[in-house]
C-alpha cells in the first residue's frame, strides 16, 4: 500500500507527523517528521510529508533533507532554525542511567537505555520511541533495534544484572535493613485469556485480563527486584519468591520485610521465619476479639488516641496460648510461646471517626436491605432468618467494638523494636505505594499491549528501570520526575544558520533548572 501521513497527539500536547504505510494489514512507521506546536509548524511538517512522498514515489527530485520544519520562524531574512535540541534533559537522565550502574547492567546497550529514558520523558509504546527522542532533537535507533533490544532483555537476563545494580546503589551507604514488599495488576487490552494472562482479583474492578506484579523497594522507595506472575494468583502466593530471590542474589541473612494485611498467611510468616527473616505484616480486624480479648476483660474497650498494645496472637486458628486469669500483657517470646506471634494493636481517634462512618453508610444499606427497599445482594450487616432479611445487630456491635483499632503480626521481639517502632515501619509502606503509582501513571505501565511472556517480562524490565532513574532524580532533588521533564525539556541549544554562518545558542537556566543541576553534583564539586 501507498505510504500516507498520520498526525498523532502527543502526551505533551503537541501533534507528531509520520510517514506510515501499512503491509498485510500491519501499520509500519516510515519516518517521524517531527512534532508541530502550532498550526503554522503543523502545515509545514505536513507539506514536508507530501513533498517526501512525492518524491520517493517518482513524482519530484527533492532534496528532502534540506526542507525546514517551519521556515521563517524567526521573521529575520536570511535566518534558518536547523536543530533544536533538549540536551539538558537528556543530560540529566543519561546521569542518573550511568551512576545507577544500568548501561553497564544492559551490556551497554544503546537502544535499551533509550527505551527506558523515553518513558521517563513520555511513557508510551515502544513504537513511538523514535518519535519521543525525535522531539528532543536526539538521533534514536530504529524500532526493529528497539525489538531487537526488548529481546536480548529477556536472553541475557538483563532484569537480574539490572537488580544487582539498584542493589548496590540502594546499599552503597549501608546495609539493608528494611524492604518493602506489595502487589498490583496490570490490566491488557485484549479479549482472550492465555496461560500469563489471565482474568483474576482486580482492585479496579476490571475484567480484563492481567498479571500479577509484585515490588520489592527499600525503605525509601527505590525498587530492589519486581516479580510477575499469572493474573489469576492469589497475592499471598508472590512473596516468598521474590524474597528468597534476593537472598539468594545477595547472601542475605538479616533484614525486615514489611508487607499488608494481603500477605498475612500462616505459610508465608513460617517461610519467612525459617529463612531467619523478620517480619512486619499488616493483621486483619477478624483477630482483633480474640488477640485482644483479655485486655478488655481487665481493663475495658475504652482506649485513649495513640494507645498501643503489645500482645500475642495465633499462628494458625484461634487458641490462644495467653493465660487471661493474669492481667498483664504477655511478652512474645518465639521460645515461650511456639504456637504464636508478637501482635501490636494501635488505636487512633481518626481511623475511628472514619471506621464508624463506613459502618453507618453500611448500617443504613443493611436496613434498607431488611425494609425492602433495596434488591438483597451480598451485603455486611445483614443474616437470614427463616427465609426472612434481618439486621446483623452483634456482628454491627463487634466491628463498632475494634472501630479505630489496627493491628500488625510480627516476629521481632520487643528487646529489639518496640511497638511504636513496629508501627512506625510499617507505615513507610506508602513508599512502594508511592513507587507503583509512579510506575502506573508518571510511567504509564499499563495498559500494557505485548502479548507473549518474554515480551511482557522484558516490558516490566523497562519499566523497572524507569522507575528506578525516577526514584533516584526524585530523592535527589526533591522535585517530582514529571516536573523535572518538564523543566527541562523546553531549555533547548538551538543552531542557527545566520546567512550561511552556524551559530549555537545556550539556553538560560532557570532557577528550578539550577537547583536541580546542582543538586545531581556529587559532594565536593
Amino acid at each position: 500500500m501507498s505510504p500516507y501521513l498520520r498526525q498523532v497527539k502527543t502526551a505533551s500536547g503537541a501533534t507528531a507527523v509520520q510517514v506510515v504505510a501499512k503491509e498485510h494489514g500491519v501499520r509500519r512507521i516510515v519516518k517521524h517528521l517531527g512534532s508541530a506546536h502550532d498550526d503554522a509548524e503543523l502545515a509545514a511538517l505536513m507539506e514536508v510529508g507530501r513533498r517526501r512522498i512525492a518524491a520517493e514515489q517518482g513524482q519530484g527530485l527533492l532534496d528532502l533533507e534540506s526542507l525546514e520544519p517551519a521556515p521563517g520562524r524567526t521573521g529575520l531574512n536570511g535566518v534558518v532554525v536547523e536543530s533544536k535540541r533538549s540536551g539538558l534533559l537528556w543530560d540529566v537522565l543519561h546521569g542518573a542511567y550511568a551512576r545507577l550502574g544500568l548501561g553497564e547492567a544492559a551490556g551497554g546497550d544503546r537502544a535499551f537505555e533509550q527505551m527506558v529514558l523515553a518513558r521517563v520523558i513520555e511513557p508510551t509504546s515502544k513504537e513511538q520511541v523514535p518519535r519521543v527522542l525525535g522531539d528532543l532533537g536526539l538521533e534514536a535507533v530504529s524500532v526493529r533495534t528497539l525489538f531487537r533490544s526488548l529481546g536480548r532483555c529477556v536472553e541475557r537476563g538483563w532484569r537480574e544484572s539490572l537488580s544487582r545494580a539498584f542493589f548496590e546503589h540502594a546499599t552503597a551507604g549501608g546495609g539493608l535493613a528494611l524492604c518493602l514488599y506489595d502487589v498490583t495488576t496490570l490490566y491488557f487490552e485484549a479479549e482472550r485469556e492465555d496461560d500469563l494472562r489471565r482474568v483474576g482479583y482486580s482492585k479496579e474492578r476490571r475484567v480484563d485480563p492481567q498479571v500479577v506484579v509484585g515490588l520489592l523497594v527499600d525503605r525509601g522507595g527505590f525498587p530492589l527486584r519486581i516479580g510477575c506472575w499469572e493474573g489469576n494468583r492469589a497475592e499471598s502466593t508472590t512473596i516468598i519468591p521474590v524474597v528468597e530471590a534476593l537472598q539468594r542474589a545477595h547472601e542475605i541473612e538479616e533484614l525486615v520485610i514489611v508487607a499488608d494485611a494481603g500477605m498475612l498467611s500462616a505459610t508465608n510468616l513460617k517461610a519467612l521465619d525459617e529463612a531467619r527473616l523478620r517480619f512486619i505484616v499488616g493483621a486483619r480486624a477478624t483477630r482483633a476479639p480474640g488477640d485482644l480479648e483479655a485486655h478488655f476483660h481487665w481493663r475495658g474497650d475504652a482506649l485513649a488516641d495513640g494507645e498501643l498494645i503489645d500482645t500475642i496472637t495465633p499462628r494458625r486458628g484461634s487458641k490462644t496460648e495467653r493465660d487471661k486469669s493474669l492481667r498483664a500483657e504477655p511478652v512474645w517470646d518465639p521460645t515461650e510461646h511456639p504456637s504464636s506471634w508478637r501482635a501490636v494493636w494501635a488505636y487512633s481517634e481518626k481511623r475511628a471517626v472514619r471506621d464508624n462512618r463506613t459502618l453507618d453508610a453500611q448500617e443504613s444499606r443493611a436496613r434498607a436491605i431488611v425494609a425492602g427497599e433495596k434488591q438483597p445482594k451480598r451485603t455486611r450487616f445483614v443474616t437470614t432468618r427463616a427465609g426472612d432479611a434481618a439486621l446483623d445487630e452483634a456482628s454491627l456491635a463487634r466491628a463498632r467494638s475494634l472501630a479505630g483499632l489496627k493491628g500488625y503480626v510480627t516476629n521481632i521481639p520487643s528487646r529489639l523494636m518496640g511497638a511504636a517502632e513496629v508501627v512506625s515501619s510499617y507505615h513507610e509502606l506508602w513508599h512502594v505505594e508511592a513507587s507503583f503509582r509512579m510506575s502506573k501513571h508518571d510511567l504509564r505501565a499499563r495498559p500494557v499491549f505485548h502479548r507473549t511472556r518474554d515480551a511482557i517480562e522484558a516490558h516490566l524490565t523497562v519499566v523497572m528501570a524507569a522507575l528506578a532513574v525516577a526514584r533516584h532524580l526524585q530523592d535527589a532533588t526533591g522535585i517530582s520526575i514529571a516536573r523535572i521533564v518538564r523543566e527541562l525539556r523546553d531549555l533547548q541549544d538551538v543552531t542557527i544558520n545566520l546567512n550561511g554562518h552556524r551559530i549555537t545558542a545556550q539556553p538560560q537556566l532557570t532557577r528550578t533548572a539550577v537547583h536541580i543541576l546542582k543538586s545531581l553534583k556529587p559532594p565536593g564539586h
